[in-house]
């Protein structure tokens, strides 16, 4: 563990005089603590070893950042760690994502431990995957299997770069890993408390009212303590409650449903929430808009020439997948097919295929891929509903 500025000014030292792409990690406490921080950064550099970084106990990680934030870093699901990287000040500037390259290649299984024992015939054990990292001493195995975790990571980066190369997807995958390098964050929600679990079932503003006033309760109490909301009080308890709607303290208490570890031991602050729902004026809509298309599902009866072109483009996007041996969400993002065949560009031409696909975001492999096949399919699309409806009349 580098858990001193002494030992990362050396560590940063060896990592500079190393050779070639890094391969990094980081470690989290998700499910354990309200923060999505860093707890652990693991670093291994050929010529300069496996350094395991205490992101709490270093003051300044710019001299690491200067030291190799030119060179390709190697991740295994950059996505997911890239975030809690960048609040310390570590942002690559090039990437190489090993399970987005496994993707490309269409290998069935793309988890690290799968991935390194198909194509380098290492097992590795994992049972360490969901602990809390936030815990200090951080116990001997778990550092292990940190270090386990990006020792491999160039080896696994040089054999899927070859067969990247080998199947002519070497450009393709470049395109991808910038894709989620620049990826902008997502907008945080206007109302974040509708993204309970379960909390469809709620009709009312008042029994909504109370899941809101629950919810922002939750929320402030677990960003206090840094702790997962769900371990003071679980989503489904909430609900319970603005189902039910207590009317007193001696209600809420006596509600079996009503569960968590924070339950009963800050029972005062469950009841002046659930209070201040009850007693709310500004009662929350039971819908909210949105700009999220309708289910599919219901696409044939209102709307049959979106549900038309959608079907026939969904079927020529995932033959085409089965020919670049790639699943079909890594071939061209679902939502952009549906929002493509919902309303189609005036020109549904190819190159109004294109530009609408560009705008939405698509990789202009992804465009070259799959313009032209869309742009066929709403044409039989539009052929066979006027067919239909020459049929009908």
């Amino acid at each position: 563990m580098i858990a001193s500025d002494d030992a990362f000014a050396d560590a940063v030292a060896h990592l500079a005089d190393g050779d070639g792409p890094v391969g990094v990690d980081a470690e989290r406490a998700s499910g354990f603590r309200y923060s999505q921080r860093a707890y652990l950064i693991q670093m291994f550099r050929r010529g300069s070893g496996t350094f395991l970084f205490d992101p709490t106990e270093i003051s300044d990680f710019a001299p690491l950042a200067d030291a190799i934030g030119g060179e390709e870093w190697v991740l295994h699901a950059a996505s997911q760690d890239l975030a809690c990287l960048r609040e310390v000040g570590l942002d690559p500037s090039s990437i190489f994502d090993t399970e987005l390259a496994a993707r490309l290649l269409g290998m069935p299984r793309v988890g690290l431990a799968t991935v390194v024992e198909e194509l380098l015939g290492v097992k590795l054990a994992k049972e360490h995957s969901a602990a809390d990292w936030s815990t200090r001493p951080l116990p001997q195995p778990w550092l292990t299997y940190a270090a386990l975790d990006v020792e491999l990571l160039i080896d696994l980066r040089d054999q899927l770069g070859e067969r990247l190369v080998e199947a002519g997807k070497h450009e393709i995958a470049g395109q991808e890993f910038d894709a989620v390098l620049h990826r902008e964050p997502k907008p945080p929600a206007a109302d974040p408390w509708r993204r309970l679990s379960g909390i469809h079932a709620l009709r009312s503003g008042r029994n909504l009212a109370v899941a809101r006033e629950l919810w922002l309760a939750r929320d402030a109490r677990a960003i206090e303590l840094d702790i997962a909301p769900g371990r003071l009080v679980p989503d489904a308890s909430i609900v319970a409650v603005a189902r039910n709607l207590p009317g007193t303290r001696r209600a809420l208490a006596d509600l079996k449903e009503f569960t968590g570890r924070a339950s009963r031991s800050e029972l005062d602050r469950w009841w002046a929430a659930v209070d201040a729902g009850l007693h709310a004026a500004d009662l929350p809509p039971a819908r909210v808009p949105s700009d999220a298309l309708p289910p599919p599902r219901a696409w044939a009866a209102r709307h049959p020439d979106a549900d038309a072109r959608l079907r026939l483009a969904k079927q020529a996007v995932v033959d085409a997948a089965e020919r670049f041996g790639m699943p079909v969400e890594n071939l061209l993002t679902p939502d952009h097919l549906r929002r493509v065949a919902w309303k189609p560009p005036v020109d549904a031409s190819v190159e109004g295929i294109r530009a609408a696909l560009a705008d939405l975001g698509a990789r202009p492999w992804q465009i070259d891929a799959t313009a032209q096949i869309i742009a066929d399919a709403f044409v039989t699309a539009a052929q066979s509903v006027e067919d239909a409806t020459g049929a009908a009349s």
